[in-house]
């Protein structure tokens, strides 16, 4: 909903909101291991994913 609130187009909003949360998975992964990771620990990754992203 924030792209789409920034005036992003719908369908780029869509595939930047899938990006961000494949890379915060692993960035998750990264860091726990896929084994050991819960839904929070993604949580807890996506301002490093926002911050990946930012750098583009």
């Amino acid at each position: 909903v924030s792209f789409l609130g920034q005036g992003i187009h719908p369908l780029d909003a869509a595939k930047t909101a899938v990006y961000l949360h494949g890379l915060a998975g692993d960035i998750a992964a990264e860091r726990l291991s896929q084994e050991a990771m819960l839904p929070t620990d993604l949580i807890e990754s996506l301002p490093q994913a926002f911050g990946v992203l930012s750098s583009y």
